[in-house]
């Protein structure tokens, strides 16, 4: 494997358990202010992020590749609503499929076709990564944060699987 490819499939690793810890800290937040259904999703989503992590060490290690854990920065934990909370999500979810792009053409620069292939996978997930916060985003706007449909809001995201 290029050696460029394996660092940034290191960083990626590095990427996906940031992002576990940044939704974990999303769902403390939510949890604070008692809104059950938002904890649970948030929780689901840092459990999606350490998945995909184990996905990408995985596939390092079945190539015979090293992998190197990185630090990982703070996340926020101050927020103001839990609108601002899926703003950032999705925020967030555009910067990662933009990394998973940026390896996709690294993957094709360096003519590896099982990182392109392992690569499809993610591809496809990240629509639904984006479109996850995207639908609450929509939802919330059209509620006022503490009334009735706020509420039931909270429960509906509370059903989300895993």
């Amino acid at each position: 494997m290029d050696k460029k490819l394996r660092e940034e499939l290191n960083k990626q690793i590095n990427e996906e358990i940031a992002s576990a810890y940044i939704y974990q800290a999303m769902a403390g937040w939510m949890e604070s202010k008692n809104y059950e259904g938002f904890t649970k999703w948030m929780k689901i989503q840092a459990k999606e992020e350490t998945a995909h992590a184990d996905r990408f060490y995985a596939f390092l290690m079945d190539r015979g590749e090293k992998v190197e854990f990185l630090e990982i920065a703070k996340p926020e934990n101050d927020f103001t609503s839990v609108l601002h909370i899926f703003e950032k999500a999705l925020k967030h979810e555009k910067f990662i499929t933009a990394r998973i792009n940026k390896l996709y053409e690294l993957a094709k620069k360096t003519d590896d076709n099982p990182t392109k292939v392992m690569l499809q996978w993610f591809i496809t997930e990240q629509v639904e990564e984006e479109k996850n916060p995207t639908v609450m985003i929509e939802k919330l706007k059209l509620i006022k944060e503490g009334t009735g449909g706020f509420f039931y809001l909270d429960k509906e995201a509370g059903k989300r699987g895993a």
